[in-house]
């Protein structure tokens, strides 16, 4: 089983070129066979995967990805797809693989084929500071307009939780966090690390975690079509990577020091509708 990350901060986002230039001296070797591997990945959930400035993609996926193609010998060729549709891309032969902090989950698992898991992930609730809004009280949550991005396991979770919420879907993260940050919502639920790096942002500095951390058993993994022989080739891989270092030089790049927060460190399970404030 690969490592799964407890309580964690960014250490501000990697230099993409520095990281690449770490890969590619990972294996001299890698690629010389000719072949090239088409990943497809969001560009727009950081600290996991992002675009920058100049257009290249950065992030945890992407170096995960580069180290997965150093590993396996092939070159990387990594490609942005909005995220709705970022599973027909790969089912339509657009690119051979997504690496985009995707959860594995059943409903998915009957449109494409996960590889091994390589990230554990949680939920948390954010909200502005001096905000009273409490998501271990349901009836806070059903009285507040509440963020998440279109079609991810945070807003799956929260609309199967909490039925009657007034729910605000969004097309990017990037686009709830902006609605968040101008008070046209009153609270956002989103996966922990990309909630950690906004607000550690100017934008998110009023804001804070709000309630317990969610633990709903969800780990990021990487989604090939279906009976696809890739899907063994990157489970090799990704044992491999693990094993030589890899795989921790990468994660401590990106997630390297506890946080304090006032977020309960012991995970909860998702609250219901009849569940009261503790």
């Amino acid at each position: 089983m690969l490592v799964s990350v407890t309580v964690l901060t960014l250490a501000g986002c990697s230099n993409s070129q520095d990281s690449a230039t770490d890969i590619a001296t990972l294996d001299a070797t890698a690629a010389s066979s000719g072949e090239v591997l088409r990943i497809g990945t969001e560009g727009a959930y950081a600290p996991f995967n992002y675009t920058n400035a100049d257009g290249t993609l950065g992030g945890f996926d992407v170096d995960i990805a580069n180290a997965l193609c150093a590993d396996m010998q092939v070159t990387c060729e990594i490609m942005a797809q909005d995220w709705d549709g970022i599973i027909p891309g790969l089912k339509a032969g657009k690119y051979d693989a997504i690496v985009a902090a995707m959860s594995a989950t059943p409903e998915r698992a009957q449109q494409v084929s996960f590889t091994d898991p390589y990230f554990s992930n949680t939920l948390v609730f954010l909200a502005k500071q001096d905000s009273d809004f409490d998501p271990r009280n349901s009836g806070d949550i059903n009285a507040h307009s509440i963020a998440a991005q279109r079609a991810t396991i945070s807003s799956q979770w929260f609309e199967k939780a909490y039925p009657k919420a007034d729910m605000k879907l969004y097309d990017t993260l990037s686009n709830a966090f902006l609605d968040l940050g101008s008070g046209r919502v009153d609270a956002m639920v989103s996966d922990k690390l990309p909630a950690l790096q906004w607000l550690s942002s100017p934008s998110g500095s009023d804001y804070t975690l709000k309630g317990d951390e969610i633990d709903i058993n969800d780990n990021f993994a990487i989604a090939v079509r279906p009976d696809d022989e890739l899907q063994a080739k990157i489970n090799k891989s990704l044992a491999n990577i693990k094993a030589n270092g890899t795989y921790d030089r990468i994660n401590q790049q990106y997630f390297a020091m506890p946080v304090a927060t006032n977020i309960n460190n012991a995970a909860s399970e998702p609250v219901t509708e009849t569940d009261t404030a503790k």
